[in-house]
């Protein structure tokens, strides 16, 4: 039993923190200056709506990891997809006032229609190039819709969300927060679930073998192009999941918080944070990243912050600039992420362990 511990040690750990996390709206203790939320209460509102949007953006991130990390295809363009599940969906329910199910099929068949295209187009391009045509196509969409085209979605105003085609478990983000809180966890183990089946898979191992060497491949008659497009589609898929429950958590869809380059560049930095190509890492530090930047901003909001000296209150109170040197610190002095420093130490475990078994046999 402890070898097969020992040798699943991951599947064990995500085991325990998913029934943990999964039980977390029925715990109602009050933990003073580490939860994020409004209140230091672990089940309340504030708390699971943070906790939600932590695991959304961890779908969305480790979606991002298959096709940067493991396919080396450094895309600027996620949060097309993203803004694509969002407003889609806000549209279908708001304005056309379409039920659930429809709505649902119509977001992920614009999505894929999209994302079969686009990707089609930015692929013919490699490395800065294809960066770049992916983030242009990200800035048309933005201003798309911050245009407000036939008056669908309502500008830099922002779309709010109607409620009445959803189910009464969905309906409202402060009466049914429980419930979005485990949708979101949900859409969490799914997207973990699809990118570990695809990784594995022998589509995975050619898409690292892209990573690795992508000349190799085409000398072995293989055509990389195919295999890079599914690796977009199945990311912006997954963005597009991710756009869905935000929309169902926050309620509203602002241009300038779910289309603008910034949502990219924070993804791109959730994934580096936690560990390119490790999946799990991706996970880790989306939720770090999410968790600190809701933190920091309830740290400016106390009453007590102005009373800090200038040298903690000046920083303190910009939480995107310390975010940022995070994660400078992190690209400097820890390659790899969380994840590539979990690795050393198993390393160093193992040769720890193997140097007392030699000391032990002489």
């Amino acid at each position: 039993m402890r070898t097969w511990v020992s040798r699943h040690v991951g599947v064990v750990i995500g085991a325990v923190a998913l029934t943990l996390f999964a039980v977390v709206p029925f715990v109602g203790v009050h933990v003073a200056w580490v939860l994020p939320g409004t209140l230091d209460i672990v089940n309340s509102t504030g708390t699971l709506e943070v906790l939600a949007l932590c695991f959304m953006f961890a779908g969305v991130a480790v979606g991002y990891d298959l096709m940067f990390g493991f396919t080396g295809l450094m895309s600027l363009g996620p949060v097309l997809y993203f803004a694509t599940g969002t407003y889609v969906f806000d549209i279908a329910l708001t304005r056309w006032a379409w039920p659930l199910w429809p709505a649902l099929l119509l977001t992920f068949g614009v999505s894929l229609v999209l994302a079969v295209v686009l990707g089609a187009i930015a692929l013919r391009v490699h490395g800065i190039a294809f960066a770049m045509v992916t983030l242009a196509f990200a800035q048309a969409f933005f201003y798309l819709i911050e245009s407000n085209p036939h008056n669908l979605t309502a500008g830099d105003t922002g779309l709010a969300l109607s409620y009445t085609r959803l189910p009464s478990f969905l309906s409202g983000a402060v009466s049914n927060t429980r419930s979005l809180y485990w949708l979101a966890l949900a859409f969490l183990v799914v997207a973990y679930a699809v990118v570990w089946l695809v990784s594995e898979s022998v589509t995975g191992h050619v898409f690292v073998a892209i990573r690795e060497n992508e000349r190799r491949l085409d000398v072995l008659g293989i055509r990389p192009y195919r295999f890079k497009l599914i690796s977009f589609v199945v990311s912006s898929l997954i963005a597009t999941g991710g756009g869905v429950i935000y929309i169902l958590v926050i309620g509203t869809a602002v241009p300038s918080v779910v289309a603008s380059t910034t949502v990219t560049l924070s993804i791109l930095i959730m994934v580096v944070l936690g560990g390119a190509g490790t999946r799990w890492g991706a996970v880790v530090g989306a939720m770090v990243y999410i968790y600190l930047q809701q933190f920091l901003d309830k740290v400016s909001a106390q009453p007590s912050f102005t009373t800090l000296p200038a040298f903690l209150r000046v920083p303190l109170s910009e939480p995107q600039f310390l975010l940022g040197a995070i994660f400078v610190l992190f690209v400097l002095f820890a390659p790899g992420g969380i994840a590539g420093q979990v690795g050393r130490f198993r390393a160093w475990r193992r040769v720890r362990a193997l140097t007392v078994d030699a000391s032990v046999d002489q």
